[in-house]
């Protein structure tokens, strides 16, 4: 796959997660708690992502490159949306961001574009299951693809073009106007949290203690972010240090590779699954405004 050791510890933590859900669905599947199956397929399509993400899927042009943003101002990856392309390069020569906001504000870019793969996919599934619906021949089959089951599906996708619409309008504001200092959040994905949030039924005090979830929540991304970076630098140390012919010198230092190789998977894992649990409380917050 040719990864960065960065993507690698996140394919580790993406995969953990996975394989735990999955044994989950096992434990329901065997209590027959999942007939209608709809568990199960959210399982694929968390894998599809996953293999996209990481250009497991045979495609050639869907891996993410190793790196965000490289330091002479030119990025290491493209955005797949002529739209955000040229936000990016308005952004890019405004003059308005310094270096560390420019590789913050890629980071958000990518996000919105991980947000869209992902709803591409969600597409692609509702639209085979709808198919498969369409050409019953035998009503009684009906039973194998419930009305249900689409309905949540849907009910996911307009949570997700929800999202990708809000987040395509921060963008945009951010990219013409710089970033607002007295923003609340930095953070792409806690960004995207609150906006939702906002828009879900909580109350007063509900919607505060999340406010105060989120800051938690963005304290460990941004933790996480410094193992990234330290353990980026680690393994550039190391390329260098293997042609030297230093074994003692090699040895300490794969030592501390691999110290923060297992630090920043752990904190990938407790990253995204926080994230998921944050997220999953939102959607039944906006599905309660639905009722």
């Amino acid at each position: 796959l040719h990864l960065s050791a960065v993507k690698l510890a996140e394919l580790h933590s993406d995969l953990k997660i996975q394989e735990k859900d999955e044994l989950s669905w096992k434990k329901l599947k065997a209590e027959g708690l999942d007939e209608d199956g709809e568990k199960e397929a959210k399982l694929r399509r968390n894998l599809n992502v996953i293999m996209a993400k990481y250009g497991m899927n045979g495609k050639k042009d869907s891996q993410l490159a190793d790196s965000n943003y490289i330091k002479d101002g030119t990025e290491s990856d493209t955005l797949d949306d002529p739209r955000l392309e040229k936000l990016w390069s308005k952004a890019k020569t405004s003059g308005k961001f310094s270096d560390e906001e420019l590789d913050k504000l890629w980071r958000e870019f990518k996000h919105h574009k991980e947000k869209i793969r992902e709803y591409n996919i969600l597409l692609e599934t509702v639209s085979r299951t709808e198919d498969m619906h369409k050409n019953v021949i035998n009503p009684s089959e009906e039973n194998l693809v419930k009305e249900e089951v689409l309905h949540n599906k849907h009910r996911e996708l307009k949570d997700k073009l929800r999202s990708i619409n809000q987040g395509f309008e921060r963008l945009r504001k951010v990219s013409h106007q710089g970033y607002d200092t007295t923003s609340e959040f930095e953070e792409p994905r806690v960004i995207d949290l609150w906006d939702m949030a906002k828009s879900a039924n909580f109350t007063e005090k509900e919607l505060e203690s999340f406010r105060e979830e989120l800051k938690h929540f963005e304290a460990k991304i941004e933790k996480h972010h410094h193992y990234q970076k330290q353990l980026e630098i680690s393994q550039e140390k190391l390329k260098h240090i293997e042609g030297t012919g230093d074994k003692e010198h090699l040895n300490r230092n794969k030592e501390k590779y691999a110290m923060l190789e297992e630090k920043t998977k752990e904190l990938g894992y407790k990253v995204k699954k926080h994230l998921q649990d944050l997220s999953s409380r939102i959607s039944q917050g906006l599905q309660h405004n639905e009722l």
